[in-house]
């Protein structure tokens, strides 16, 4: 078989791809209308989201909703149907009502749940009442920043003693709302606070061997950098697969936005160290740590941010060589997750990309489809598919 072969029967495969997301997101859309599901799949099935406190079972609450009409966004910007746009929009409106409401709003998250939900619909329909929206989100979100450490707090509310001072590798890629309110606004205080905290993300949380801690405290009066840990991985001195993946693309997408060369560098750190790690069917273990013959779960997901982290550099990257080896290198983690993790019967699948890992020291979503794991496959389809696509990030 030639290459040139090779290579038709490959696209050939993105296109089914991409002709199976638009399936599932549609089914999904008929099956849940309005309500949010869980973060993941039990049994390769979504449940609603259940009730927790004063939130009834299926309502917007937690840090996955936004992926619901982000992968409603997609599906809209591949084949033009008005009904992906309308229910992403009508999910917009429950995100409104939600900044409003001030309903669990106490996380960083916020970049997550309003780039999806506010900046994407003002990018696709230009209407100011999600713009207003998303600058109310990143004003919100700059409620966390913490001087002196220059550190944006991940989790909790402010006076939260466990949680004061961290932040986890993941807020790299909530800096992208501060940044387009930067943009919008002029208002030098986003710019400022991307610039810092990108900065001691690269000066602490990644590590000197290219491997990433997840998660890294600084004490919040003084600014002094304490340690790292993790929260999800194997170990604190492990690497955490999906973090490794939130560097590479969080790193790569804050370098388009601030044209400061050593967040290049790091994308690329991250990618290497990460691309050196995987086994060698491509699909990474749910930490680094583990090597080809082990036993235990993969996270697909982990895959899914990577390439979208390495598309990323192609398209940002001023070498061009190496902006092709990352194209290369994202075309093959795709290539891997349509061969071993896309649903077998897209008809009767919930959700787009199996095999994914939430947080296997809670046991919770393992080997399971995944929110974000179902978003980032899709974005990867279109950043494929669409090289002129306009990202939302």
């Amino acid at each position: 078989m030639t290459n040139e072969m090779t290579s038709t029967a490959f696209e050939s495969l993105v296109a089914d791809a991409v002709a199976d997301a638009i399936v599932v997101v549609r089914r999904n859309i008929d099956r849940f209308g309005d309500a949010y599901v869980d973060d993941t799949t039990r049994q390769d099935r979504y449940p609603l989201r259940p009730a927790y406190g004063p939130f009834a079972k299926g309502q917007n609450r937690g840090w996955t909703t936004s992926f619901v009409p982000g992968m409603q966004w997609l599906a809209y910007d591949l084949t033009g149907d008005e009904g992906f746009r309308e229910q992403a929009l009508r999910h917009a409106a429950d995100f409104e009502r939600r900044l409003r409401a001030d309903e669990d709003l106490d996380t960083h998250d916020l970049g997550f749940l309003y780039t999806l939900a506010a900046v994407a619909p003002w990018r696709r329909t230009a209407d100011e009442r999600w713009h207003a929206v998303g600058i109310g989100a990143a004003e919100r979100l700059m409620t966390r920043f913490l001087e002196p450490a220059g550190i944006i707090q991940a989790w909790g509310d402010l006076s939260d003693l466990q949680q004061r001072g961290r932040t986890i590798i993941d807020s790299l890629m909530n800096m992208p709302l501060l940044t387009w309110a930067g943009d919008q606004t002029g208002d030098p205080r986003f710019a400022d606070a991307v610039r810092r905290h990108t900065a001691q993300l690269c000066a602490h949380i990644l590590r000197d061997d290219d491997s990433t801690f997840h998660t890294f405290y600084w004490d919040a009066e003084t600014g002094r950098p304490l340690r790292g840990a993790t929260e999800q991985g194997a170990s604190d001195d492990s690497c955490w697969a999906r973090g490794q993946a939130w560097g590479v693309l969080g790193f790569a997408l804050n370098y388009g936005a601030t044209g400061d060369d050593t967040l290049l560098d790091a994308a690329w750190r991250c990618a290497d160290y990460l691309l050196r790690h995987v086994p060698a069917d491509l699909i990474p273990y749910w930490d680094l740590v583990y090597s080809d013959g082990s036993d235990a779960p993969r996270d697909s997901s982990a895959a899914a941010i990577a390439a979208c982290g390495l598309y990323e550099l192609a398209a940002c990257d001023p070498d061009r060589a190496r902006a092709a080896r990352a194209r290369r290198e994202g075309d093959a983690l795709l290539d891997a997750l349509i061969a071993r993790a896309r649903p077998a019967n897209p008809e009767d699948a919930e959700a787009l990309l199996l095999h994914g890992v939430y947080n296997l020291p809670t046991r919770t979503g393992v080997d399971e489809g995944t929110l974000w794991g179902d978003y980032f496959y899709m974005e990867a389809l279109v950043r494929r598919t669409r090289p002129d696509w306009q990202r939302y990030w």
